[in-house]
């Protein structure tokens, strides 16, 4: 599991004020929380924040604190960033303090090897979950859980319970959801406008021209 360093510092007061000054001097306001540890308001820099999770790992890099003493040395997981809807920078984010030598839950990209059976004679193969939660140790998060489709055909499906976990990791979940599918890809009829002109005439109560 990658792991980086992240530079903070202390946000003695919050609030939207405050936050809009921070963010028109290029900071970023953020927060601290986790299991057993009081809720922290901080502020970094937004760079260093994408430069931290600009790695395979994403969201699930593990990032160490320094620079404000209650919290120097505490290892970290970017657990949410709001993100503006026209800038699309971030505008505030939360920090999840973990243990690492406890399990916690993480969502990990679904990662699928080779090319369905079915996909060769027109199937569709749909991935109906992008996304899986995980319980691991935080130093054993996988980059992807790997689905294997080859073997499948028109018709086929892939539920949670068939998928494979790498070692050390289990698939979070509390009903046998669908993960991927492969079906039918459905062509609709094209008609040309002359077509739709006749249609259109016996929709009326006109006889439709016979065919020659």
């Amino acid at each position: 599991m990658a792991q980086v360093e992240l530079n903070i510092e202390n946000r003695e007061t919050s609030g939207k004020g405050v936050a809009r000054k921070l963010r028109a001097l290029g900071k970023l306001p953020a927060v601290v929380y986790g299991k057993d540890i009081e809720a922290t308001a901080i502020i970094v820099d937004p760079k260093d924040v994408e430069v931290a999770i600009s790695g395979e790992a994403g969201m699930n890099t593990l990032i160490t604190l320094k620079g404000v003493d209650a919290l120097d040395g505490k290892v970290v997981v970017l657990k949410n960033a709001d993100i503006h809807p026209l800038r699309r920078d971030m505008i505030s984010a939360d920090f999840y303090a973990i243990n690492l030598t406890e399990k916690s839950a993480f969502m990990v990209p679904v990662n699928v090897i080779g090319t369905a059976a079915g996909q060769k004679e027109g199937g569709s193969l749909q991935l109906v979950r992008t996304e899986l939660e995980v319980l691991c140790l935080p130093t054993q998060v996988p980059q992807a859980v790997d689905i294997d489709v080859t073997a499948l055909e028109i018709g086929d499906t892939i539920h949670i319970e068939e998928v494979t976990a790498p070692e050390g990791v289990e698939l979070v979940h509390d009903v046998n959801f669908t993960v991927i599918t492969l079906s039918i890809i459905k062509v609709e009829e094209i008609v040309s406008d002359e077509e739709e002109g006749e249609v259109a005439e016996v929709a009326e109560g006109e006889e439709a021209p016979a065919a020659e």
